[in-house]
């Protein structure tokens, strides 16, 4: 099957040529024609089969066909002036460096129309700029497009289409808040796509209270994993997580891997003590200015630093070509995020390995993955590393300040006592 027979036009599917893709993906076969005929999508596969063009390509041929112009009457322009610039097609994310991924993809299809992309961490003036007369596409995490929604920069009552991207992450609890302040600024005539990899029941019900008569495809089972990555688990005690990782950087000549720990001050420390190990490192996560996350990410994508310590903030964003290597240093809370993280590795039918580094009090955790997956995870235990169960007993507890002053203040109330006696 070829992109012209999915209803594109010869210019795009010129342009997909001169990119080196010349057949459609399986979410891309279905789901483009489903958008091209206007229908609200409910979309789910594995990440790194091409869902960003699955929707953008039939976004962008149909504003081409509608010759990427909106004709405003006097009520209209008076609308554009008094609220801002015409949105014509909004596409949410949920993490800025999602939001620069799906900008880059769609400028790479681009066959003349404005794309403007808009986030947090970077300047509101440059932004209102580019949002000015109007855009065909804008791209925005939530925060940041309700903050030009407030000033004025732009407004919604004729977007034309919806689309939210890792549609699971915006419609949770963080973000369902802001997500309903945006809906309640649109037409309630639009089309409504949502595209992840993972979708809970929670989830799929809310959606379907957004959803107009939507089709569903599901490209693989449901919260599944790709074939092409490697999937290992070594149980380690906690203490020994980063002796473990860099023995592993070290012994195996990894020179590129992502890795991911749950807090921000955890990538931060981890990274500054690979260092210390002799690995070049670096930590991203959301205290870090845009900046510092975007030369991170590109001295990584370059080989200036062999390891990218990451929390979730990256799991939604990064597309890092044949990336070989992930490594969860702490398994995430939330199941949904393990197949999110690992799907960053064995992209596009390229190999990955994805390993997780667990201390025993992560049980729990991975037994809520491999519910998820409906599968049993290998382990294997490494020698020299092998995990010792009484770790935490062994330990001296540490104790509460307050505990620490109740006691002192009982020493010196002895004391006290005591002299009086004397």
């Amino acid at each position: 099957m070829s992109f012209s027979s999915l209803g594109l036009s010869a210019e795009i599917c010129n342009t997909l040529s001169n990119l080196g893709f010349t057949t459609p993906t399986d979410i891309q076969q279905q789901a483009i024609p489903q958008v091209l005929q206007g229908k609200d999508v409910l979309a789910s596969a594995q990440t790194g089969t091409g869902k960003t063009a699955a929707f953008g390509l039939p976004i962008i041929q149909t504003l081409l066909d509608a010759n990427s112009a909106i004709v405003f009457d006097d009520e209209e322009q008076s609308l554009k002036k008094q609220r801002g610039a015409a949105v014509k097609a909004l596409i949410l994310t949920p993490t800025r460096e999602l939001a620069q991924q799906v900008y880059d993809n769609l400028e790479s299809y681009n066959q003349g129309l404005k794309i403007v992309v808009v986030y947090g961490g970077t300047s509101m003036n440059v932004q209102t700029k580019n949002l000015h007369s109007g855009a065909d596409i804008v791209i925005a995490t939530p925060g940041r497009l309700l903050d030009h929604l407030f000033v004025g920069n732009l407004h919604l009552q004729q977007t034309q289409t919806l689309v939210l991207d890792e549609a699971d992450r915006m419609m949770d609890m963080g973000f369902m808040p802001d997500l309903q302040r945006i809906l309640r600024r649109m037409n309630q005539e639009k089309q409504t796509l949502f595209f992840s990899a993972t979708f809970t029941k929670r989830i799929r019900e809310v959606a379907y209270k957004l959803l107009n008569d939507a089709v569903e495809i599901q490209i693989t089972p449901e919260n599944s994993t790709a074939d092409t990555v490697e999937q290992m688990v070594y149980p380690v005690n906690k203490s020994r997580k980063r002796e473990l990782l860099s023995f592993l950087i070290g012994s195996r000549n990894w020179q590129q891997v992502l890795v991911f720990t749950k807090t921000k001050q955890t990538s931060d420390v981890l990274a500054k003590e690979l260092k210390l190990d002799g690995i070049e490192a670096a930590s991203i996560n959301g205290d870090k200015s845009q900046g510092a996350r975007q030369k991170a990410l590109d001295d990584f994508k370059s080989g200036k630093i062999r390891a990218l310590i990451a929390t979730d903030v990256a799991a939604r964003g990064l597309d890092i070509h044949q990336l070989p290597h992930v490594v969860n240093y702490e398994l995430p809370f939330q199941a949904e995020d393990y197949v999110h993280r690992i799907g960053r590795t064995g992209r596009a039918g390229q190999k990955g390995q994805a390993i997780s580094l667990m201390c025993p009090q992560e049980q729990y955790l991975l037994d809520a993955i491999e519910t998820l997956l409906d599968t049993r995870l290998p382990q294997q235990w490494l020698p020299g590393y092998e995990p010792t169960f009484e770790e935490e007993e062994t330990q001296p507890k540490r104790r509460s300040r307050s505990s620490e002053k109740r006691k002192l203040k009982a020493k010196l109330n002895i004391h006290a006592s005591r002299g009086k006696r004397r």
